[in-house]
């Protein structure tokens, strides 16, 4: 049997099952079908092996709130006329969600959907949930509700984005003469960790240039070399995650940083920078002063909040405060119904901003 990719697989069953099923038993039903969330085939990475779990013919059911008591009825009828098998899989119907999208969003990102999103809830979406959301495939969509959404989440606004890569140069530019010293006091494996730091920051910065959802580790190499830039910029980032020596990891990572602040220039959206190496105060160690590409970002950030959250405390968005897997979900450890508080992390913003 000839694999069938996920989103593929369940846009089958949606218009040949799913669909039928619904209008038959509830003709009068408004509601929303779409393969989005986790999974790698929402990001359209499954290959034959992603079959041995949590994947399958599977939707989202988005009900109105109004209709929200129809969801065991709905999965009773379901049970009854879907078949066992769809295209040679196993259909497991625990695998199709029905819910509303409102409780969608609010465990994803932690929002209300009919309230604005403002800036900062911005900083606490992980690129990965965010990719899961505008990722997959719509099938239905009779308000226009999910459509809307994806849409308005489609990729950071502006100020959240420079506040990004402004973040990111400045992580770079804390540890970029860090790789060097370590090596030169004779300790290459530190050295060696400081310079994976700085590889995934750089690649980090590409997806943002690129304006691309950076998904989790798992995909996060597959979907770099999706990029513009991969092509050219895959072999010096390999290298300097390979190299022996400190010295070898600087000349690698020299090429990276002269590659990465042109690639800067290339935006536009600030005063052409440098692109060469210089030296690291009167140390021999050569850097692209990372620190300096950031202030030059963070100053073209006009939101007031953001720029002083900028200026007080420039650690970026959860992905750049955080690789901790459970922490980045920690917008769903609430399931209080009842909570007042839209969203956790941003107790931590709104704190730095005081």
């Amino acid at each position: 049997m000839a694999f069938i990719k996920g989103i593929e697989l369940s846009r089958r069953f949606y218009y040949e099952i799913i669909e039928q099923v619904i209008s038959s038993n509830f003709p009068k039903l408004q509601y929303t079908s779409a393969l989005i969330g986790p999974g790698s085939e929402v990001l359209g990475f499954d290959t034959e092996m992603s079959t041995d779990h949590d994947w399958g013919p599977r939707l989202f059911l988005f009900l109105q709130k109004n209709d929200m008591n129809l969801v065991n009825d709905i999965y009773q009828v379901l049970q009854k006329n879907i078949p066992v098998q769809f295209y040679g899989y196993t259909v497991d119907l625990k695998q199709t969600v029905i819910t509303s999208l409102e409780q969608f969003i609010k465990r994803s990102l932690a929002i209300d959907i009919h309230k604005d999103i403002q800036l900062i809830d911005w900083l606490t979406f992980p690129s990965q949930v965010l990719a899961e959301i505008v990722g997959g495939e719509v099938f239905r969509d009779d308000t226009g509700q999910l459509t809307k959404l994806r849409k308005q989440l489609n990729y950071y606004p502006y100020d959240i984005w420079l506040f990004q890569m402004a973040s990111t140069w400045n992580r770079i530019g804390q540890e970029e003469h860090l790789v060097l010293r370590s090596g030169y006091m004779g300790d290459e494996l530190g050295s060696s960790i400081i310079g994976s730091r700085i590889v995934r920051d750089i690649m980090n910065l590409c997806f943002l240039m690129e304006r691309q959802y950076a998904p989790y580790p798992k995909w996060f190499g597959t979907a770099f070399k999706g990029l513009k830039c991969a092509d050219e910029l895959l072999p010096m980032l390999t290298n300097a995650q390979s190299a022996r020596t400190w010295r070898e990891r600087e000349d690698a990572l020299c090429k990276v940083y002269e590659f990465i602040a042109s690639k800067h220039n290339q935006l536009g959206i600030t005063e052409n920078m440098t692109n060469q190496v210089t030296f690291f105060y009167d140390r021999p160690f050569k850097v692209i002063q990372g620190g300096m590409f950031a202030d030059v970002i963070a100053r073209k950030i006009t939101d007031s909040a953001i720029r002083k959250l900028s200026q007080k405390r420039l650690i970026g968005a959860i992905d750049q405060v955080t690789d901790n897997t459970d922490f980045r979900s920690i917008n769903q450890w609430c399931t209080d119904e009842h909570s007042t508080e839209r969203n956790i992390v941003r107790l931590l913003y709104n704190k730095i901003l005081e």
